[in-house]
């Protein structure tokens, strides 16, 4: 038994790895993941696991060396990089008298620290609930001195675990109900958005890619954006007014390789923008020397959610950190569309603004309409779309000089019957010129 610290910001880290050389990517991601939740980093040591130990990863020999390292650095908290077993866990506390986080409960607690809305708290809770059911037992084995021996004594350990459980399961079930209630409000939003036939796009990458970054430039909005890995959990939806109309643009909560599958199914509303998107755009910091490595990670995630056969246009981000890089459009006959720019600086954002109109059908009419008297609704429409240029009345009714989106045209069109607005639509063989 030992008195677990209630401290644990001075972390040791422990990098498992396979046969061969560590994964120098890897070490640094969550070396990253540790620096986000807060910890100093006392000491990062690598340990080669050619076949996993059932009670403890890794073996004696490394197992000493870890106790050496933490007690001569002063490290009050171990962090593993590999998701370990409740009894593996529990092991290495005992032995080396610290507390032991696995990568996903560091990445729970990062997120824990980042959720900011009420429903990304609860997303939180429900997936650090779920974690933390198969690992009830370390916070009773004080009561297993209680078992056996005389009437009255026998079982207490088992009878505070149950009820722990209990509650536990009761606090789940209360989660995923509210949940439920928030995830219907969400959906009947996006159901809105779609009867207003707005496209919908979707802001995908690695954390720290700089998607907020590039949201906030798009929009004008002032989501929180920092050099940090998860600095953004909860969804945000903001319309972009682009040349050829507007689109829905959402932001995402970052990928990370081995993204714990709680994580997944707990943050199911944000992801289900990115799902339900005409168009994602892949946001990729172009200065990441492993960059293809990223892309490959996330578009494995796409996949998980449902989300892999969604069209994509790569971004990549942070030019401003290549020496001589300048911002630029790639059309490859084979392959994925790519932007280069700099959301930081807003350079480039230009082409992709016009990439977007393009990929999305996105064209402009515009001429001279006249509208009878009866036609009042239909005036009064196009007014809310900003679309009136200039405006003249006399007894036959308006005279509209219009400039609007095509897609805005067509179903105005379709809703009036085609007549007056028919006279703004391209001919069938021309809309596609």
């Amino acid at each position: 038994m030992f008195e677990r610290s209630r401290k644990g910001e001075h972390a040791l880290l422990i990098q498992p790895h396979a046969g061969g050389p560590p994964d120098d990517g890897a070490s640094e991601e969550f070396t990253d993941l540790a620096r986000s939740a807060g910890a100093t980093i006392a000491a990062l040591l690598t340990a080669r696991i050619d076949k996993p130990s059932p009670s403890t990863l890794i073996g004696s020999g490394k197992l000493e060396e870890v106790k050496a390292a933490a007690d001569a650095t002063g490290a009050d908290l171990v962090l593993v990089n590999f998701p370990l077993s409740p009894g593996q866990e529990r092991n290495l506390e005992k032995y080396l008298e610290r507390r032991v986080l696995d990568r996903t409960g560091l990445i729970l607690d990062i997120f824990a620290q980042r959720a900011r809305s009420h429903e990304g708290k609860l997303q939180v809770e429900l997936a650090q609930l779920r974690h933390m059911a198969t690992r009830l037992v370390r916070g009773w084995t004080h009561l297993e001195r209680q078992r056996g021996g005389s009437i009255g004594l026998r079982g207490p350990g088992e009878t505070q675990l149950e009820t722990d459980r209990r509650l536990l399961q009761k606090r789940v079930e209360q989660l995923q109900k509210r949940l439920e209630k928030v995830e219907v409000q969400r959906t009947q939003m996006r159901r809105a958005r779609v009867r207003s036939e707005m496209p919908r796009v979707a802001l995908v990458g690695y954390t720290n890619a700089g998607k907020s970054t590039l949201f906030n430039a798009l929009t004008g909005a002032d989501a929180y954006a920092a050099d940090k890995l998860f600095a953004t959990l909860d969804p945000t939806v903001r319309r972009v007014d682009l040349s050829g109309g507007s689109v829905v643009l959402a932001d995402t909560v970052g990928f990370v390789r081995d993204l714990p599958h709680e994580l997944v199914a707990a943050f199911r509303s944000t992801l289900s923008e990115a799902r339900e998107a005409d168009l994602l755009l892949h946001v990729i910091d172009a200065a990441d020397p492993i960059r293809e490595e990223r892309i490959a990670q996330v578009d494995e995630v796409l996949q998980e959610i449902g989300a892999g056969e969604i069209p994509q246009l790569l971004v990549f981000n942070k030019i401003d950190r290549i020496e001589g890089a300048l911002p630029r459009h790639d059309q490859p006959n084979e392959g994925r569309e790519r932007i280069w720019l700099s959301a930081r600086d807003g350079i480039g954002l230009d082409l992709l603004q016009r990439a977007l109109a393009q990929r999305l059908g996105m064209r402009r009419v515009s001429g001279r309409v006249d509208l009878p008297a009866a036609s009042a609704r239909l005036r009064a429409r196009l007014h809310a779309l900003g679309a009136v240029q200039s405006e003249i009345h006399d007894e036959s009714g308006w005279h509209l000089d219009l400039d609007l989106a095509l897609a805005d045209a067509q179903r105005l069109a379709a809703q009036a019957g085609g007549h007056p607005l028919e006279v703004l639509l391209p001919a069938a063989e021309d809309e596609f010129t």
